[in-house]
């Protein structure tokens, strides 16, 4: 494989001690570009090069990781497009969302319209690159896989369907090197006047199963949802179209 492929990575957190440590999905992203590309694999990290849970991704035996020097509270965007590009990078492998700071789950997004790159979200395999087109398989709820011709270069998001990182080693985590990269530092404007807090999970509803049996409670449990609720609303007017959501949303108790 001659296409140049590079994972992106972050510092994680424990979800119990909130201990730092490698990022799950990262470290699921960095596993795929080994199989990929073996020890032509590039991983990159943008932030403090001092962080000794960087050294977790070393121990999955990688010889280098690139640092992006940049403070706590840095926009870290710039830096990576300006390296991606100058670099080559032909296949860019991330996590879905970071397990410390904001968290939002934009950054592949926002790295793909910067660099106008087509993105993938929830891979699952690389099946083959040939002429510059990549063949990926994509995760999809209930286990479904869907397979994708990719023109590259290409950005993709690799979450609990990507193959499971192997264990850290400490021998390879301290033999391995960090090599800092001077970048100019871009402040993050929406965080200095802002401060961050846990997110909260969004309360589920409860689905009432009535059954009398085992059988038949592990058959509602295992049944897709049925959308018999559902209204399809085709060739109507705006003025229509407006007051279905409006009168979903105050159903769903989204709007009061």
């Amino acid at each position: 494989m001659n296409s140049k492929v590079v994972s992106l990575v972050s510092i994680g957190a424990h979800p119990t001690s909130g201990r730092a440590r490698r990022a799950e999905q990262d470290a699921r992203a960095v596993e795929l570009g080994l199989r990929l590309a073996g020890d032509n694999l590039q991983v990159l990290h943008a932030g403090d090069v001092a962080e000794p849970a960087l050294r977790d991704y070393l121990g999955m035996g990688l010889a280098q990781l690139h640092v992006l020097e940049q403070p706590a509270g840095a926009d870290a965007l710039p830096g990576l497009v300006d390296y991606l590009r100058d670099a080559g990078a032909q296949l860019v492998l991330t996590g879905t969302q970071a397990e410390t700071g904001e968290g939002s789950g934009m950054l592949p997004y926002l790295l793909g319209e910067r660099l106008g790159w087509p993105v993938v979200v929830g891979l699952a395999e690389v099946e083959r690159i040939e002429n510059g087109v990549a063949q990926v398989l994509q995760a999809l709820p209930r286990g479904q896989r869907r397979r994708l011709n990719v023109r590259l270069p290409m950005l993709a998001t690799v979450d609990s369907a990507g193959p499971k990182a192997r264990q850290s080693a400490y021998g390879p985590a301290q033999r391995g090197e960090l090599l800092p990269h001077d970048v100019e530092v871009a402040f993050d404007e929406l965080l200095d006047g802002n401060a961050l807090q846990p997110a909260k999970p969004r309360p589920k509803r409860l689905k009432v199963i009535k059954a009398k049996s085992g059988a038949d409670r592990m058959k509602a449990a295992t049944a897709k949802a049925s959308g018999g609720g559902g209204q399809v609303l085709k060739g109507v007017s705006a003025q229509v179209g407006a007051e279905a959501i409006l009168k979903l949303l105050v159903e769903e108790g989204v709007v009061r």
